[in-house]
C-alpha cells in the first residue's frame, strides 16, 4: 500500500511537469484508475482528451485506444505505458484481410467497431461504439448490405436490434467476454436471485438474451445509478467493479464470473505509468495518410444522431 501511495504521488508530480493527462479505461487495475484524470470508455476518453490543453496523453488501456487518441489529437504526444497491451479481437481483422473481403462484397458498407486498428478504420466507411452501434447501423439505408467488423457477438446483437438480415458479421470475438457461458450466468443468477443482470453486447448471444439490460460500460454505470434496484450481476470485465462500488457504495455488484479478467487490460501497472512519464515512451503514432482516413470513419459516426 505504501508503494502504491508513493508511486501515485510521484506520478501526479510528473504529470504536472509534463503537462500530461492520464486516461484510464474502466477495465484497468483499481490503483491505475485512481491515479487517472479521466476514467471511462475508450473513445469517450479520447474525445474528452482532445478538448483539453494537455500536451501529453498517457493512455492506460490497449493499443487501439492509444491509436484513437493519436487520431483525434495529432498535435499531442500519446503514450501507452505497456507497449504489448494489445487486443486479440482487434487483431482478428487487418487491413489486407478487410480489403480482400471488400472485393467480394463491393456493395457493402463497412461498419467497424472502435476496437480495431487505425489501418482497419482507414479501410472502413463508418465506425461505431458498443453504445451507438445500433444507431449507426440504422443510419444506413435498409437495402444496403453491411459488413460489420470484427466482433460477431456485437454484430449479431446489432443485427437483431436493427432488424437487419443483410448484415454480415466478421468472425472475431473478445477473448474475455466470449469466455462467459450461459451456465456461468445461470449459476450467478441462482446465487443472487432478484439481482438485475447487466451484460455487455460483446457477450455470447445466449448470455445477452438472458440479460435484463444490455449496454456499453458507460451505459451500465449510468443504469446502475438511475435504477431503484439494489443488486446487480455484472457481465463484463471485472475491472469495472471498482467504478460501480466507488460510485454507488450503497448498492451491491456481483461479478458474473471472476474469469472475466482481461490480461491485456491488467498489464498496465503504476510502475509502467511512472516509467512512461519519466522516459516519454512508448509513444504511439499514426501515419498521416492513415490518420486522415481513419478520422473520416470516426467523424461519420459522430455525425449520426
Amino acid at each position: 500500500m505504501d508503494n502504491i501511495k508513493r508511486l501515485s504521488e510521484e506520478i501526479r508530480e510528473l504529470k504536472e511537469k509534463r503537462k500530461a493527462l492520464i486516461l484510464s479505461h474502466v477495465y484497468q487495475r483499481p490503483e491505475v484508475q485512481e491515479v487517472a484524470d479521466l476514467v471511462g470508455d475508450s473513445l469517450e476518453l479520447s474525445r474528452k482528451a482532445a478538448e483539453t490543453e494537455a500536451e501529453v496523453i498517457v493512455f492506460c488501456g490497449v493499443h487501439f485506444m492509444a491509436e484513437s487518441a493519436a487520431i483525434l489529437s495529432p498535435e499531442k504526444i500519446v503514450l501507452l505505458p505497456e507497449k504489448k497491451a494489445g487486443c486479440p479481437m482487434s487483431d482478428m481483422v487487418d487491413a489486407e484481410a478487410l480489403r480482400a473481403r471488400k472485393s467480394k462484397m463491393p456493395e457493402a458498407v463497412v461498419v467497424c467497431y472502435v476496437n480495431t486498428s487505425a489501418e482497419v478504420k482507414a479501410e472502413s466507411d463508418i465506425a461505431c461504439t458498443s453504445a451507438n452501434a445500433v444507431s449507426v447501423v440504422n443510419s444506413i439505408p435498409q437495402d444496403q448490405p453491411i459488413l460489420f467488423i470484427p466482433d460477431k457477438n456485437l454484430g449479431t446483437y446489432v443485427a437483431g436490434k436493427a432488424g437487419r438480415k443483410n448484415l454480415t458479421a466478421w468472425e472475431g470475438f473478445c477473448n474475455t467476454h466470449d469466455k462467459l457461458t450461459l451456465t456461468d450466468l445461470l449459476k450467478a443468477r441462482d446465487e443472487h436471485p432478484g439481482a438485475v443482470i447487466l451484460a455487455h453486447p460483446e457477450c455470447r448471444p445466449d448470455v445477452v438474451d438472458m440479460a435484463d439490460v444490455v449496454a456499453s460500460t458507460s451505459g451500465m454505470l449510468k443504469f446502475a445509478g438511475e435504477s431503484s434496484a439494489q443488486e446487480f450481476i455484472i457481465c463484463t470485465e471485472i475491472g469495472i467493479l471498482h467504478q460501480f462500488n466507488k460510485r454507488y457504495p450503497g448498492k451491491k455488484f456481483y461479478p458474473v464470473s471472476n474469469k472475466l479478467s482481461c490480461p491485456n487490460m491488467k498489464a498496465t501497472t503504476l510502475e509502467k505509468v511512472h516509467r512512461a512519464l519519466v522516459t516519454m515512451e512508448p509513444r504511439i503514432t499514426v501515419p498521416a495518410d492513415i490518420r486522415e482516413k481513419a478520422l473520416s470513419s470516426l467523424e461519420r459516426m459522430l455525425a449520426v444522431k
